[in-house]
């Protein structure tokens, strides 16, 4: 462990070098912070903390930069991490309110706004479809001729499409077939409902066979929606700012990275079910070698208590970690709330 006097240094280091980027000397301390003691007391104790792995100096001439064991020591020890601000709560209520119509809109928004309050990378990870089960179905009736059929899960997906009915058929008979459907369904998992299921149904409905297999189509089209994960990027640009990335062959194995969308899923699948907060992974703690000079912050949000997604950070080890960290942590908290605020 590190006594109060090296920690209250490292902690100087790591927030000078945060806001500047620049290599951190003794002086630079001294003059910048009280710490009560003089650069030749700051300048020993920065070469004890190289000697123990929490800083590093570039080139011998160069002042000192945190080190990975650094960050992680600062992280787990010295951050106070700060609350979101009430004025930060109502910009991210106004964006939402803005710009969001649809419960997909929600994560691609997400995406949006932690990028543009973090000025990282920020991935949203959208739970599968396949994992969603049947809520309901309902015939929306057009005119006289015209229904949308529209379909439900319980997470907030929507399928619908518009379908020509029978002639003369009542509305009384749509709402049994909509009954009938959604009596054998609701709470099945689509992953569930396979053809056998869907005849027994259909022999329940005759002899409004037309009008079920309208419907069936418009559920066999959910059924059968691409069943992979999606993955919204925000800020993918933001890291060309940053100045730790001028070197092009650094940057390039991001970029190409960041076009690895099943890459991007599994790095983010590597949160476990009891870590259920804030997870930091720094420099190599990442698994893939590509993002060895990032940081990812990153958690899970639920939605009626189950995890349904990951939403994270990505940017370099000089991030502003109580600001990232902050972040996430209210949205881990709230957009399980804001999800269900969009749900049919």
């Amino acid at each position: 462990m590190l006594d109060e006097r090296k920690r209250k240094i490292l902690q100087a280091i790591i927030n000078d070098y945060v806001s500047t980027a620049e290599p951190i000397g003794s002086r630079t301390i001294a003059r910048k912070y009280d710490l009560g003691v003089s650069p030749a007391t700051i300048r020993n104790e920065m070469a004890d903390l190289e000697l123990l792995g929490y800083l590093e100096q570039l080139h011998t001439s160069s002042g000192r930069i945190p080190s990975a064991k650094g960050y992680r020591f600062y992280v787990d020890t010295l951050l106070a991490r700060p609350a979101i601000s009430d004025n930060e709560i109502s910009l991210i209520s106004g964006w939402y309110n803005a710009k969001v119509r649809r419960i997909e809109e929600v994560f691609q928004e997400t995406a949006r706004i932690i990028s543009r309050m973090t000025h990282n990378i920020s991935l949203v990870l959208a739970p599968q479809i396949s994992q969603s089960s049947f809520k309901y179905l309902q015939f929306l009736p057009m005119d006289e001729r015209r229904v949308i059929v529209v379909i439900v899960t319980d997470g907030g997906f929507v399928e619908n499409k518009m379908i020509d009915i029978p002639e003369d058929t009542t509305l009384e008979e749509l709402q049994r077939v909509a009954e009938a459907i959604n009596r054998r369904l609701s709470g099945v998992s689509l992953d569930s409902i396979k053809s056998s299921v869907l005849k027994e149904i259909r022999k329940a409905v005759v002899p409004d066979s037309n009008l079920f297999d309208a419907a069936l189509a418009v559920l066999n089209n959910v059924l059968t929606i691409d069943k992979k994960e999606r993955l919204y990027l925000g800020g993918t640009t933001q890291l060309l700012s940053q100045p730790e990335f001028r070197d092009v062959e650094k940057m390039k194995n991001i970029l190409l990275m960041l076009e690895e969308e099943q890459l991007l899923c599994d790095l983010l699948h590597t949160q476990e079910e009891d870590e259920d907060g804030i997870v930091v992974r720094i420099g190599h703690e990442n698994t893939y070698s590509g993002i060895k000079d990032c940081s990812m912050v990153q958690a899970a949000y639920r939605m009626d208590g189950k995890i349904v997604g990951t939403i994270a950070v990505l940017g370099p080890t000089r991030m502003e970690y109580g600001k990232v960290m902050a972040l996430l942590e209210f949205m881990h908290s709230h957009l399980g709330e804001i999800l269900k605020k969009y749900k049919v």
